[in-house]
Formats: structure tokens, sequence, C-alpha cells
């Protein structure tokens, strides 16, 4: 019986640590696929991460947006720009306190004055981490540095 309850232990961590990887990602992958394949727009009209589907998928700058829907790729493609998030797609908070490009959890995001940013929550180091808990601590102070943070590392 113990040696079975240790083994359902290090089974339910090894899930957990592997869920948790699969949801961070890159803004762009090696396949070009932007955001995980989330819907850039439902962030904004369903306030919710949604999956896209390939069906509804627009090349965007060389990179590939899926959607949920025909009309979230109709809106993306009238206005892109409305719809991308903040440092390309980035960890805001790591961009903004850290000054480095951190890959993002596509389900932990926040709208701020009508832009999306994605921040990282995963496994780091083999612990839990959410950088948007510590943006909330100190979000003022994060978005007057975030511009210039950004400019600085944007290129590299």
């Amino acid at each position: 019986m113990k040696k079975l309850t240790k083994f359902l232990a290090i089974a339910l961590m090894v899930i957990g640590s592997v869920r948790s990887f699969a949801q961070v990602v890159d803004p762009v992958d090696k396949n070009k696929l932007a955001n995980g394949g989330y819907d850039m727009v439902a962030y904004f009209t369903d306030h919710a991460a949604v999956k896209g589907n390939p069906a509804n998928t627009v090349e965007y700058n060389g990179a590939r947006y899926q959607f949920a829907s025909a009309q979230h790729s109709q809106l993306f493609k009238s206005n892109p720009g409305k719809y991308l998030p903040v440092c390309d797609g980035y960890c805001a908070y790591g961009v903004a306190e850290k000054g480095r490009k951190v890959p993002v959890n596509p389900s932990t995001y926040k709208i701020i004055d009508g832009k999306l940013y994605l921040f990282f929550n995963g496994d780091f180091n083999g612990s839990p981490f959410n950088t948007l808990t510590e943006w909330n601590k100190n979000e003022t102070n994060l978005l007057r540095q975030l511009p210039t943070k950004w400019s600085q590392i944007q290129n590299d």
C-alpha cells in the first residue's frame, strides 16, 4: 500500500508538471503558430482565453493566428493592432521587472486600458510561479517601466 501511495504521488507530480509546461508557450512557436493557438480576439469579446480553431487561421507578419470563429478572424483582420498583445506577446512582468523576454501561459492575461498583457504562469525551478500575481502587487510602477525596458530588449 505504501508503494502504491508513493507511486500515485509521483504520478500526480509528473502529470502536474507536464500540464504546466504544456501551457507555457513562446509568442510564436517554431511552426509560426502565435500564442499557442489561442484566439486573440476572444480575450476582448469573450473576456476569456479561448483556443482557436485551425479552420479560422489568419497569417499576419509571418505568424499564424487561430480564432474560435470566422467572426473573430474577421475582427482581427480589420484591426490587428487592437488585438495583438503588448511586448509582442512576451510576459509583461518579465519585460518590466527583469528586462527579459519570457514565454507566457496564454490563459494568464489582463486587459489594461484596452491593451492585452500576457504573463508567465507555470513551473519555475520546480515551483509554481504566476507573474500576474507579482504584476498586480506593483502594476503602476511596472506599467511605467514597461515601455523603456521593452525598447531596450525588443530587437534582441
